[in-house]
């Protein structure tokens, strides 16, 4: 078994992201398996300076050991167009230069078909002859449904034809996608099994179909629920979520595992980072996490 935590270098980690990694570190470990941390720098205007190596500096602080070296997204792009020409070869892959307002006024008179990620891709410049620079790199779907069952989520099933429509693999700034990205990653990797919140759900169904048609081997799914505020909003750099305190390491580790549903003892936090993560490793299970989307988080 092979597992992974993959953040993105745009901030120091905050509660939400500490869940992500609770839940695939126990997930691994408490199976002999191994973690692998995997840092998601493609975007690199969106990424803070330094925050890469705070990020790791922080894992160590809670205790987490990871195997092997840390992976990094921007040195990989060689592998992703790769695939990206293996996909061209299928006859999958089209350019396309549309705007967001020309997507929108592809509909001409009839209302924009909102997806569960944003306007659905009309299919504008798929057998269009003359396409303008700048351009992206979309992929052809097809109506079959694309179905999985999460470890924690139950049966999921997405139309991409219906609920996406062909979607972006290399942006129009040159930039490949992540989901491209994130399924030529895990394969190079050999991740056999995906631990992360419910906010990449709706995602996972376009990765399993370009491990599909890429002939990869789709991981183990499991979706935990993210953590959001008082207000509703996921906790995350955008809604100004803190960053975690690694002097508070032992009791955010602990509201870490009672989040997850895994129920550790009150006198747990007074041990040590190791007796926690002992206790952790021999007590979870994946089937407790709660099986929702979102749960309000209020530290105490």
């Amino acid at each position: 078994m092979i597992g992974r935590f993959a953040p993105s270098p745009t901030g120091p980690l905050h509660f939400g992201s500490l869940l992500a990694a609770v839940a695939s570190y126990c997930e691994a470990k408490s199976q002999d398996g191994q973690w692998l941390v995997r840092m998601e720098d493609l975007d690199k205007p969106r990424e803070m300076a330094g925050a890469a190596d705070h990020i790791l500096r922080t894992l160590e602080a809670f205790g987490f050991e990871w195997d092997g070296e840390v992976v990094y997204q921007s040195r990989r792009s060689s592998l992703y167009q790769d695939a990206l020409s293996q996909l061209q070869k299928k006859s999958l892959i089209y350019q396309c230069d549309c705007s967001r307002k020309e997507i929108a006024d592809a509909y001409n008179q009839r209302p924009a078909q909102h997806g569960i990620d944003g306007l659905i891709y009309p299919g504008t410049c798929r057998h269009k002859a003359k396409i303008k620079l700048p351009h992206a790199s979309r992929v052809v779907v097809d109506s079959n449904p694309i179905a999985f069952t999460d470890a924690i989520q139950g049966n999921i099933q997405q139309n991409l034809a219906h609920d996406i429509g062909d979607f972006v693999l290399k942006r129009a700034d040159g930039l490949y996608a992540y989901q491209l990205a994130v399924v030529v990653d895990d394969f190079v990797q050999e991740i056999t099994h995906i631990v992360r919140g419910a906010d990449l759900l709706d995602s996972t169904p376009r990765q399993i179909y370009l491990q599909q048609k890429l002939n990869y081997p789709t991981p183990q799914y499991a979706h935990i629920p993210v953590a959001s505020n008082t207000a509703g909003e996921k906790l995350s750099k955008q809604t100004l979520a803190p960053a975690i305190d690694v002097g508070q390491a032992p009791i955010l580790l602990i509201q870490a595992l009672s989040f997850l549903g895994q129920q550790p003892p009150n006198d747990l936090s007074t041990n040590s980072l190791s007796d926690i993560w002992l206790w952790a490793k021999q007590h979870w299970g994946i089937k407790k996490v709660p099986r929702q989307r979102s749960i309000t988080f209020n530290p105490s």
